[in-house]
């Protein structure tokens, strides 16, 4: 019923349908998570007990992490209606992909961009994905003029991670990976949902390869538990 469709890439299944190809990988958007607070107060700054929104296990884990005092608070709606529900005073800060503040126009929202030090993102966020049928070669020749070769390889490299490891959208399971100089550079993490443990890694591997990286690094964090720490009761 269509010729294509555009996703967001970190949305997308892990296995598409043989009947479906991603045409083309757009060039990334700010990868990062916003926080979005009312006082203007940074995640450091917020006093204790502050309600934060957000409905990513992902999320939660992290922010737990660096602060146990916070009360995490589900938050369900577009862009729009969790600004609103945050401006209502339902919550003291929100968090949200950055990139979806940016291309709505709403970047002056943004309180605090976090540092992927301490929150890495859910694997592809921030690139926009190009869809075709497998049988248009036309769809696909005029999609393939959007193609980002650097940021095709970078979301390959986290979502062959997040797959290695048995994952989706629901696993507190975190990966960035950026290219410098034909290197891929793959960080990924998996974070117990209450934050109380944390296994994270970093390879280096070439930007042809970008799934084999992923599943390298995934298996070096299973040889550590991984898997045992995606199992961990949610609470």
């Amino acid at each position: 019923r269509i010729d294509c469709a555009v996703h967001s890439m970190k949305d997308l299944p892990l296995t598409a349908p043989p009947a479906l190809r991603i045409a083309a990988v757009l060039e990334r958007e700010e990868p990062r998570d916003a926080l979005v607070s009312r006082s203007g107060e940074t995640l450091d700054r917020l006093p204790a007990g502050s309600r934060i929104g957000t409905s990513s296990l992902r999320r939660q884990s992290q922010l737990l992490r660096r602060r146990r005092d916070l009360q995490i608070v589900e938050i369900r709606g577009n862009v729009d209606t969790r600004l609103r529900k945050l401006d209502e005073g339902r919550y003291d800060a929100i968090v949200v992909a950055a990139c979806g503040l940016i291309r709505l126009g709403l970047e002056e929202r943004i309180t605090e961009r976090l540092a992927l030090s301490h929150m890495l993102p859910e694997p592809g966020q921030g690139a926009l994905a190009g869809e075709a049928r497998a049988d248009d070669p036309e769809t696909l020749t005029m999609l393939g003029v959007l193609e980002d070769p650097v940021s095709r390889s970078c979301v390959d490299a986290e979502r062959s991670f997040l797959r290695a490891l048995g994952g989706g959208c629901r696993v507190p399971v975190a990966a960035y990976a950026s290219c410098h100089d034909g290197t891929l550079t793959l960080d990924g993490a998996v974070i117990a949902p209450d934050g109380h443990e944390v296994l994270r890694g970093t390879l280096d591997g070439s930007m042809t390869e970008p799934a084999a990286l992923g599943d390298r690094l995934a298996r070096q964090l299973e040889s550590q538990g991984a898997r045992q720490l995606l199992q961990s009761p949610i609470t």
